[in-house]
């Protein structure tokens, strides 16, 4: 949803307030545009402040930034580790996790963009920050493959590390169509994928008789 272009950042709005309407408004601008095509103007516009106020609140473009990516970076790690649990992986791991996620993006859906922005400076503190997030996230994700592949037999190291890019991948293609269909709430998304995937089951061939 479009953060309206008013006057939330004049007088008389309490700091901590105007720094969550920065905030926001940042997030969508850098969600939709990418760090490369934002520009602090545009971020000012939507909350009616000045790039001087936002300099002042939050330094520089990338400092902003980082202070945007770091509460959806955590938000995310934090709904897939919940998600995943501690009894290891099962068969509806999967599920559970794609329902946190989209239950942690819901409002604020350009955020995933935020996290997974190809167009961050490379070796800055932005790169670096969305970097450790990708890997903490890729780490759970290739624990919860490695599981699920040995619960059928498989202890192939190659096909668990193609099966978590297929995952990754899987993860990534189905946030970008809900971005695409804001009607869709994350228990609607959440029954769509268990539908997805009982299809994708039902074509998999079954074991060869021998």
């Amino acid at each position: 949803m479009a953060t309206p272009r008013s006057k939330a950042g004049t007088k008389g709005v309490p700091q901590h307030q105007r720094r969550q309407q920065i905030l926001a408004a940042a997030t969508e601008e850098f969600g939709t545009g990418g760090y490369a095509g934002a520009s602090l103007a545009a971020i000012a516009a939507r909350v009616g402040v000045t790039k001087t106020l936002l300099h002042q609140y939050f330094g520089t473009k990338e400092d902003l930034y980082v202070a945007c990516l770091v509460p959806v970076g955590d938000r995310l790690l934090g709904a897939i580790r919940e998600a995943m649990g501690q009894d290891g992986t099962t068969s509806d791991t999967p599920l559970r996790v794609l329902d946190g996620i989209f239950t942690a993006l819901e409002g604020q859906r350009e955020a995933w963009f935020v996290l997974y922005d190809t167009s961050l400076p490379p070796g800055g503190d932005a790169a670096r920050r969305a970097a450790d997030y990708w890997s903490a996230i890729d780490r759970l994700a290739a624990d919860g493959t490695a599981d699920l592949l040995r619960a059928t037999g498989s202890s192939d190291p190659l096909d668990a590390d193609a099966l978590t890019y297929v995952w990754r991948d899987l993860v990534a293609t189905l946030v970008r169509w809900w971005v695409k269909h804001p009607e869709q709430s994350p228990a609607a998304m959440t029954q769509r994928c268990t539908r997805l995937f009982a299809a994708a089951a039902a074509l998999t061939p079954g074991p060869t008789a021998t």
